[in-house]
């Protein structure tokens, strides 16, 4: 069964609201040489097109796993379409990954209500598995341009963190 519970790291309070056992919250981007290579996926978006993982190369990429059922993705979501219209233009993208066991039927119309702006995949729980299964919703990565895992967010954390974090690595590109 699910269940919610506060995390403290940093002077940050973060809650998960969607999780089976609790983990580490990692909320700062890691150095360079210290990040490892984001495991590739394909997944079909809204529309069946199969998207990779590697189509984004180049980009900074926040990969968001949610549920239509999550509390805490709730709150995310309004920040994530922000982040996808102020950071679009710099080579940044949102894909969120919907962890829904009803699939598209539930997805697809919450999509539309919510007027998600960002690429939605339909997740799987082999690709959960390959980003250390995703036990708790939500779980983002931020993934620099190279395709390495630069960050980890699991649960809710400010909105702020995120900001500093796709900051930071949209700079990275510029050096």
């Amino acid at each position: 069964m699910l269940r919610t519970f506060p995390f403290s790291i940093a002077g940050f309070l973060l809650l998960s609201g969607c999780a089976r056992d609790p983990q580490t919250v990692h909320a700062a981007v890691k150095p360079i040489e210290k990040r490892q290579v984001a495991p590739e996926f394909a997944l079909k978006d809204a529309d069946g097109k199969i998207v990779k993982l590697s189509d984004y190369k180049g980009k900074v990429v926040l990969l968001n796993f949610w549920a239509t059922w999550c509390g805490p993705c709730k709150i995310e979501i309004p920040w994530f379409k922000e982040f996808e219209t102020t950071y679009k233009n710099k080579n940044f993208a949102v894909l969120g990954v919907a962890m829904d066991d009803e699939g598209w039927d539930i997805v697809k119309p919450y999509i539309e209500q919510q007027k998600i702006n960002y690429r939605t995949l339909l997740g799987t729980e082999p690709v959960g598995a390959l980003y250390g299964g995703v036990d708790s919703l939500p779980t983002s990565f931020l993934i620099d341009r190279e395709g390495r895992i630069a960050a980890i967010h699991i649960g809710l954390v400010s909105k702020s963190v995120y900001v500093e974090d796709i900051k930071n690595l949209l700079e990275d590109g510029k050096k």
